[in-house]
């Protein structure tokens, strides 16, 4: 899956630099005005019609793939993992603090609980304990 999710993203990076190529080799609407005083583009590499044809075309394919391959890192990226357990359940067990108060067993013999450890910092009116003051 993560072989995947990375190829993907490398057909993202490369799709959106041909586009970014691509629309920085276009003309604007602008450069047709040197037509006129004999900059026509009848010599050009493309031909007479021009380059717009197919450059137009080379990014409207190249946001094409642009956009599938956001759509399938979406799609990728939504998949919800089965989850065993929480991200408490992955920490290691801590031992358990020795409490002063005597255990209360009852008929059974067994443990039942011990008396919660007394706080030795007082609360201020707000409730909090330990707060830096500003």
């Amino acid at each position: 899956m993560n072989t995947l999710f990375t190829v993907i993203v490398v057909i993202q990076v490369l799709a959106a630099l041909a586009i970014i190529g691509l629309v920085l080799l276009q003309h604007g609407k602008g450069a047709d005005m040197g037509a006129a005083f004999g900059s026509g583009a009848s010599g050009s590499l493309f031909g007479a019609s021009g380059s717009s044809n197919f450059l137009s075309k080379s990014t409207g394919i190249a946001a094409a793939i642009f956009f599938g391959a956001t759509l399938a890192l979406a799609f990728i990226g939504n998949r919800h993992s089965a989850v065993s357990g929480g991200v408490m359940e992955s920490l290691p067990a801590a031992p358990a603090p020795a409490s002063n108060a005597p255990a209360v067993t009852g008929s059974s013999g067994e443990r039942q609980g011990a008396a919660a450890p007394a706080t030795t910092a007082p609360a201020d009116a707000a409730g909090q304990v330990n707060q830096i003051p500003k």
